[in-house]
């Protein structure tokens, strides 16, 4: 969550971020074209025929060259997939291999696969032995076939069991109806590319597309679906309210309490649309690795206490880049409508007449309660769930706050960044007349690997967050108490702080 409270002494510009570096792959994925191109299998046995077919079903043309053929081959030479299969009973030649663009070979005895792929790779072409992966230059792996969609999944040789149950997983994720939407794409891009559009224009046409397909997987895109895409493009591009032909906008987008796999499918949608990212110190890497990788990721932080970029100064720049045209998501940890200053980054582009949308988050009180395996509605201890922050714009506890409601025993209270004013909030409590009793929790960087967890009391509570913060608990901090965690503190809950407990 982005705090709510007083600007930075220390403010800071918004800068932009390099992307993280690719991990090492242990093979680079590519798709090789090979319609009409000549392919060599040289070996008869059923793995050869088995990538002949393969091999045909993507327009190759295949030559099967081997002393001894398999019935296989020869039903495949009768009747190939696609790409003609033809075959040659004889032993393999170096002349084979000229004019190939890949080579395949199928041997029992070792010492003719590590001639052959010799051979292959002194003409510089590249090579696959089956089931022998260090003379390979390229593997083949397991294969979802929605084609022109298709996906490639390879375990490196590891696990080929394990790459059949993920392709088997893919299989049902991904429609067969997605084949038709596929194919529609291809036959399509020719007419977009006639209209010239803008980048940003075609970039909004193809994600319309992908939403449709998304939304309606099990029909075949008709005529109508296309002319209904090039007139929503259209109105897009001649909308009035200030808008460029370009179409830019802001997304405010909730990135939720850290974990990113609590991401909204909406909330990947959206990031992987975006042209520029502004996030927030708390949204982690492992979120903007979502991100389409050719987005500008800029840095824009908010944190309580410490230097910060200048909220006035955030505003201007989503505005800026949404009116050259740019999808903008602004990126903020939690959910952006609870303390997130969401109010006023809306309220600056609607006066500005840029578009904005919201995507909603997974609140920090949520994944807290998800953690804490607890309800915090139970009906038996809370009629009522409140959320305040202990933060005002001057960095101390809100001067209005009505304690008579916090100290309400019939409620589940969730407090935002008390990490300053907690000794205030207590004593204000306490003073309220409060249970002294009451159970009470803190979380620190909830739902993250760093995760530490403080049970205690009201009464207790500040000293056993000093305690926790001496002990190492860093991050986000939030508050929650009432009696619907009276059976917090009976769990079993490796990630709580022992020492923490009071």
């Amino acid at each position: 969550m982005a705090a709510p409270g007083a600007e930075s002494s220390s403010p800071r510009a918004p800068r932009e971020t390099r992307p993280a570096r690719m991990e090492a792959l242990a093979r680079l994925p590519v798709f090789f074209g090979l319609e009409g191109r000549r392919v060599l299998v040289a070996g008869g046995g059923e793995p050869a025929a088995w990538k002949a077919e393969l091999l045909s079903a993507a327009g190759a043309r295949v030559e099967v060259i081997a002393p001894a053929v398999c019935e296989d081959i020869w039903r495949l030479a009768g009747a190939p997939t696609h790409g003609p299969i033809a075959v040659h009973v004889r032993d393999w030649h170096s002349d084979d291999i000229d004019g190939a663009a890949l080579a395949i070979g199928d041997f029992e005895d070792a010492a003719e696969a590590e001639r052959f792929s010799a051979a292959v790779r002194a003409a510089g072409v590249p090579v696959n032995v089956i089931d022998r992966p260090a003379l390979c230059d390229f593997t083949f792996g397991a294969i979802v076939n929605r084609s022109p969609l298709v996906v490639g999944i390879s375990t490196d040789g590891a696990a080929p069991v394990f790459g059949q149950a993920v392709r088997a997983k893919i299989e049902a994720l991904l429609p067969s109806g997605f084949r038709a939407w596929a194919q529609a794409a291809k036959t399509w891009r020719a007419a977009v590319t006639e209209r010239g559009l803008s980048f940003h224009a075609r970039r909004a046409f193809w994600e319309r597309f992908a939403a449709k397909a998304l939304s309606e997987p099990h029909r075949a895109p008709e005529e109508a679906d296309r002319a209904a895409l090039f007139a929503a493009i259209e109105i897009e591009g001649t909308a009035p309210q200030g808008r460029s032909g370009a179409g830019g906008s802001v997304v405010l987008v909730g990135a939720g309490p850290g974990d990113p796999e609590l991401l909204t499918l909406k909330a990947v949608r959206a990031l992987q649309s975006a042209d520029v990212v502004l996030y927030d110190d708390l949204v982690s890497g492992a979120i903007l690795d979502f991100a389409r990788r050719e987005a500008k990721k800029m840095l824009v932080g908010k944190t309580g206490y410490g230097p910060s970029c200048k909220q006035d100064d955030i505003n201007a720049l989503m505005v800026e880049l949404a009116r050259e045209g740019r999808r903008v998501v602004r990126l903020k940890g939690g959910e952006p409508m609870i303390f997130g200053r969401a109010g006023e980054e809306i309220a600056h582009c609607r006066a500005a007449g840029v578009p904005v949308e919201v995507v909603p988050g997974i609140s920090s009180p949520q994944g807290a309660a998800s953690r804490l395996v607890t309800s915090l509605t139970h009906r038996d201890h809370a009629r009522r769930l409140q959320f305040v922050t202990a933060h005002a714009r001057d960095g101390k506890l809100p001067a209005d706050l009505d304690f008579k409601a916090l100290s309400d025993k019939a409620a589940t209270t969730v407090v935002y960044m008390p990490r300053r004013t907690l000794p205030d909030l207590v004593r204000n409590l306490l003073a309220a007349g409060i249970e002294p009793a009451t159970p009470a929790v803190a979380i620190f960087s909830v739902t993250r690997p760093e995760e530490k967890v403080v049970i205690a009391t009201v009464a207790s509570l500040t000293e056993a967050v000093t305690r926790a913060v001496d002990a190492g608990a860093e991050g986000p901090c939030l508050v929650l108490y009432g009696h619907a965690l009276s059976e917090v503190a009976a769990q079993d809950l490796p990630q709580a702080a022992e020492a923490a407990r009071g």
